[in-house]
């Protein structure tokens, strides 16, 4: 098995983007989708308020229907407490996640526009909900901007560390820095992910960036030269932020799936992705938004290179 884990999610951060509403039974396929081919970490749905967030109004009735693929992490984005309850309501009664995510922004301005809290506010919250979690779910915290902030610019990251701090205090052992608006250089992703996996051995740096100016997957491979090995990715560039929300500017969307993919496996990184089945997702997510995406791996197909490794998994699957 690949020490690489790549969390699809498109299902989740890519839908969050999308203002027509995505059926039920398609975003069921989709994930199961994900996970048969090899992703072992799917971001799932969110427990939002469907006020703000429309798209994941389904989140219990796709939790009812979802099939699950043993090994497999699947995710639920809870935003305060009443959403942990959610969550914990639908484990209860048998449908529900094994992983929420928790989030904080690096700056108090991100946080009041994006959280509608103050960042001492937020992690009170924050606290609340893992308490409210009661240790039955993998705890992922998140911290947003953590590279630079559409609003104060530059992010301490003694500040950062110290979020990482506090998030390892509460017994979360997956964190996550998101670049947010597509700030991050390969020397301030490097320099930042090896602070932090020195720092704190026993937690598990999660990458989430945004290719904001095509950047994501240079940064990527800093990061997995500085020693990450947990990456958040989604079929054709997808997400960024809520319909609703808008900051930064240019394109927001997360790293291709497809093409980070494509680049880790030419270098002999094993990602544990059956790469016909990668195609086939990467297709079906576009037919699903009745659009082309971003992937330019999506337009060109994947490294000749790759083709014995393609036919195998071809072989394979007939």
């Amino acid at each position: 098995m690949s020490d690489l884990i790549l969390c699809e999610c498109f299902a989740r951060d890519g839908l969050q983007h999308e203002t027509a509403f995505l059926s039920t039974d398609t975003k069921r396929d989709l994930i199961d989708q994900f996970a048969r081919a090899g992703f072992r970490r799917v971001e799932a749905t969110s427990y939002s308020n469907p006020a703000v967030v429309p798209q994941f109004a389904d989140a219990s009735e796709l939790l009812t229907v979802l099939p699950r693929v043993d090994g497999v992490h699947y995710k639920a984005t809870c935003a305060n407490t009443r959403a942990v309850e959610r969550a914990l309501t639908d484990l209860d009664a048998g449908i529900g996640v094994n992983e929420i995510s928790l989030l904080v922004s690096a700056s108090d301005s991100h946080s009041e526009r994006n959280l509608k809290q103050s960042r001492s506010g937020q992690w009170l919250r924050v606290e609340a909900m893992a308490k409210a979690a009661q240790g039955r779910f993998r705890l992922v915290g998140t911290i947003s901007v953590a590279f630079g902030c559409p609003f104060e610019g530059a992010i301490d990251p003694v500040s950062v560390m110290e979020d990482v701090e506090r998030f390892a205090s509460l017994g979360v052992k997956y964190i996550t820095l998101g670049d947010t608006i597509g700030v991050a250089t390969q020397a301030s992703t490097k320099a930042l992910f090896a602070q932090m996996l020195s720092s704190f051995p026993d937690v598990h740096a999660i990458a989430h960036f945004h290719d904001t100016r095509g950047t994501g997957i240079v940064n990527y491979l800093a990061a997995l030269e500085a020693g990450v090995t947990h990456f958040d990715v989604a079929f054709g560039g997808t997400g960024g932020h809520p319909a609703k929300v808008q900051y930064g500017g240019g394109v927001t969307g997360n790293v291709c799936t497809e093409d980070f993919v494509n680049v880790l496996e030419t270098m002999g990184v094993d990602t544990g992705i059956d790469l016909s089945a990668m195609m086939a997702a990467s297709q079906a997510c576009e037919t699903a938004l009745g659009r082309q995406l971003a992937s330019r791996v999506a337009r060109t197909g994947l490294n000749p290179m790759l083709r014995p490794k393609l036919s195998a998994s071809l072989a394979t699957a007939q």
